[in-house]
Formats: structure tokens, sequence, C-alpha cells
């Protein structure tokens, strides 16, 4: 369902500093360079805010889970991109199985069509599945609010044809973002959801260094980016998920959490 879409006080401020610049032209010409460079800053300041994952700037962003009472086990939530595999999403499946983690799958549309199956075996493991837009296109930031609109709604139905689940998060490509994504999302009834921390295990093949990113400082509410889609390969050959999840599953056992989705940490 959709919901309504408020302006962030950065975004309500820059639409006040353009008025303000093209009152005061008008009432001096003479002003014009001034008012050109504050313009220009203020577009370099929502530029910055865009390139920055983790920033409420633009929109709300979910970067943590709320934290549980007191006295109650800690969690975190698993979330994994840019599937599904079709090599590696079912290692990663079986492996959450057996370790007995839940997960919140970002899937990629056009990967998704071709491999529904995939996203159903997701939803029957008792995971979720996510947006991460059609394309997964890495211009997504550049898109205007029509063509990004269009790419979320494509991926949207698609995965919940394939699934049988409505995906209510959503996650851009590499999170880079523009200003038009906030209302485009809350229009399709979706949250932008980021993360705490990530291990880069689509470029490091080295297991060890991607899980000291990981587990540094873990605490109770991170939401911890993975990925099956587009990961790296350890020195066997092996994605380095494969290695990862044994010993994530190990290092949250030793530190008192267990894993959640997205959906159920913020229904």
């Amino acid at each position: 369902m959709a919901r309504r879409w408020k302006p962030t006080p950065f975004l309500a401020g820059s639409a006040a500093l353009h008025g303000a610049a093209a009152l005061g032209v008008l009432a001096q010409p003479a002003l014009w360079p001034w008012a050109a460079g504050a313009v220009a800053a203020n577009h370099a300041l929502i530029t910055a805010a865009g390139l920055w994952p983790r920033s409420r700037a633009l929109g709300p962003n979910i970067t943590r889970l709320p934290l549980v009472p007191a006295g109650v086990a800690g969690r975190v939530a698993l979330t994994i991109d840019d599937g599904p595999d079709p090599q590696v999403t079912p290692l990663v499946l079986d492996l959450l199985a057996e370790h007995r983690l839940k997960a919140s799958f970002f899937l990629i549309g056009h990967r998704a069509e071709r491999y529904p199956a995939l996203c159903r075996a997701i939803v029957q493991q008792g995971h979720r599945v996510e947006n991460h837009g059609h394309s997964h296109s890495h211009a997504l930031s550049l898109f205007g609010p029509t063509r990004l609109a269009m790419d979320i709604a494509r991926a949207q139905a698609v995965l919940q044809d394939a699934s049988g689940q409505a995906p209510r998060f959503f996650r851009p490509t590499a999170g880079l973002r523009n200003l038009f994504l906030e209302p485009v999302l809350a229009h399709q009834g979706l949250q932008l959801a980021s993360w705490t921390r990530r291990g880069y295990d689509t470029r490091e093949p080295r297991p060890d260094r991607v899980l000291q990113r990981l587990t540094r400082a873990l605490d109770d509410g991170d939401i911890l980016l993975l990925h099956d889609g587009h990961a790296a390969r350890a020195g066997d050959g092996r994605p380095v998920i494969e290695h990862l999840i044994p010993r994530l599953a190990q290092g949250l056992a030793q530190a008192g959490l267990t894993t959640t989705t997205l959906h159920d940490a913020l229904a």
C-alpha cells in the first residue's frame, strides 16, 4: 500500500534555497553569481547524499533493526543481494538450513524471471524475498522518476509472481540513489533498507577478511550485507559466501545472537 511522502528537512531546506536564490536574482540581478554558486553547492550536497548508502538526508533509510528488550536474545538481519544465481543460491539455501539461519534475499528482477523456481525455494525455506530492482543498472541513481518507478514496479511484479510473496523493502544497486527514489518508494509502498556493515564479498576473495568486516564489534540490531549473485571466488574456486556462512553462524552463536528477516523484525 502507498504511504505518504514527506520531504526531509534537508530537501525542504534545499527547496527553500532554490526559491530564495530565484527571488534574489529577480530583485537584484547582479546577485546571480552568488545565487548560482549556492544552488550548485546544494546540488553537490544532494549528489553526495545519494552516494552515501547509509544517509537519511534524502529520505528514511533502515540501517539497523530496533533493539530487543533487555533479557531477550539479540538478533541480526542477514541480507543477501544480487540473486537468484543457479549455481550459488542453492548452496546458500542448504547452508542456511543446516545452520538454522534466516535471511532476506534482495533479488534482481530479470534474474528472478529466469529462475522463478529459486524464488519459490527461498520462500519455501522460510526466508523473505525483497526488491533489488529489475535491471540492477549501475546508473540507477541517474534514472528520472518515471524510469525509476518502472524499474522498481517491474521487479515488484516479477518477484511477487515468482515467489508468491510481495517484497516490502527495496535496496538500490550499490546503495546509490537520488532525490526521486523516496517519493517512488512511498507511492509503491516500499521502504529503503541499506545495511550496518558489509564484507565486500563481491570483490574480496579471502573469506577471513570478509568475516572480519562483518563481525568486528557485531551487535544486536546489525544488518549484514552478503551476496549470492556476483559472488567473489575464493582460492579454491568456491564462492566466498559458501565459506562464510558456517563461520558466521559460529560467530553469531558465540555472541548469543540469532538471525531474523527484515520483515519479521520490522513488521
